[in-house]
């Protein structure tokens, strides 16, 4: 049979290539949900520029896989027509599990579909081996669901810093742990049985911030995580940049002005000797503020009014203010977010990081969204990343 004109004009589009628009569709109708809810699906085609008929088709299958559900009271438009019935993430009927490894101690949470945590337990180290670490974060996290039964979890975010390579699910290196080539994804997702998802902890805020915090709707992201670990993360246009096998954010050796905090690495003066929590904890004992390894000391003896413990509090964050200095100069993002004990209990901490980033962008540097629980929104990000980005793939053998 000849081909006509039209048949070499018009060729069928592949199966795989609707399945994708279908998932991609699905999956800006959930952020809709997310960030407007409880909202109507005339508003949400609206907003995205879907058809009003292709909203519906998705709200009806979010709806059937649990994710969303319809408001209980229909509300009017302007008093007159036909009630609109408003569709919300539907909040009470899955969890996401997030595990968070420190360098102490490992924070296992619940959160719901809108990153509020349920349940949330703290395990300090018995040792650093892998296998003991994730055994003890399984069985925490099978606690926490046996205390919401009517909840069912569709997966496990881990966020981890160091080098963290997110396709493989494994922690390349984190020399504080001593771990090299841990393939975190397989040891937990063995023990829980369940989907299991792994990233560095900037980046798993990054994908916080833009979801439930004060980043969300900005082009430009920077995140600098200042814990024991110091790294960093980027995202443009609501993706995060990676790099080959995941190795961006990795700043640990960069050169702080006027520091002088001799470094494993042979150096003196780099950005994770300068800023760690144990150089924060080590020099408030050499201060006489404390005797321990744990920052929250020194932040309760700055709240109760040590002005020593302030000092150092302020000194580290104007340290932190010229890292963020040289970032700003680097990648010139329009939100910057810092997750740094001393920026997020005290304003004049906060301040003196923005006097000494020395940019008159540096108003727009904002503390963590999450100051009550911000590991536990680390580690359960990386899954609710995944489930926003692709809904419709959310473990439906789980559901």
């Amino acid at each position: 049979m000849p081909r006509t004109a039209a048949s070499t004009l018009v060729s069928p589009v592949p199966r795989a290539a609707d399945s994708d628009r279908r998932r991609t569709s699905a999956s800006v109708v959930l952020r809709s949900v997310l960030e407007h809810g409880p909202v109507a699906r005339s508003t949400i085609a609206r907003l995205t520029g879907l058809s009003p008929a292709s909203v519906t088709e998705h709200c009806a299958r979010l709806a059937g896989l649990g994710l969303i559900r319809e408001d209980a009271a229909p509300r009017r438009s302007g008093g007159v027509g036909r009630p609109h019935v408003p569709v919300d993430l539907d909040g009470e009927r899955f969890v996401v599990g997030g595990v968070h490894v420190a360098v102490p101690y490992t924070t296992v949470a619940l959160l719901d579909l809108r990153g509020r945590v349920v349940a949330e337990r703290r395990l300090r180290h018995e040792g650093t081996d892998p296998g003991r670490v994730f055994d003890r974060a399984a069985g925490a996290f099978a606690a926490l669901l046996a205390g919401v039964p009517d909840r069912r979890p569709l997966g496990v975010g881990v966020a981890v810093g160091g080098w963290v390579d997110r396709e493989t699910g494994t922690v390349v290196e984190h020399g504080l742990l001593g771990w090299r080539e841990v393939p975190v994804r397989d040891l937990l997702g063995a023990r829980t049985g369940l989907p299991v998802h792994v990233d560095g902890h900037a980046r798993a805020l990054v994908h916080g911030e833009r979801m439930f915090g004060r980043a969300g709707g900005s082009r430009s992201v920077l995140h600098l995580f200042v814990g024991n670990v110091v790294d960093a993360a980027f995202a443009t246009n609501d993706e995060v940049h990676h790099g080959p096998r995941s190795a961006a954010g990795a700043i640990a050796h960069l050169p702080v002005p006027g520091g002088d905090e001799p470094c494993a690495c042979g150096r003196s003066g780099c950005l994770q000797a300068e800023l760690s929590e144990r150089t924060l904890c080590r020099r408030a004992r050499a201060a006489g503020v404390g005797d321990g390894m744990n920052p929250m000391r020194v932040v309760a003896a700055a709240a109760a009014g040590d002005t020593v413990a302030r000092g150092l509090l302020r000194e580290r964050a104007r340290a932190t203010g010229r890292a963020v200095g040289l970032l700003l100069d680097v990648l010139n993002p329009e939100t910057v977010v810092v997750t740094e004990v001393g920026v997020i209990h005290f304003e004049d901490c906060l301040g003196a990081l923005r006097d000494a980033a020395g940019d008159s962008r540096a108003a727009t540097v904002l503390p963590t969204s999450f100051p009550d629980s911000v590991l536990a929104v680390a580690g359960g990000s990386v899954m609710l990343d995944v489930l926003f980005r692709d809904p419709l793939s959310a473990s439906p053998e789980v559901i």
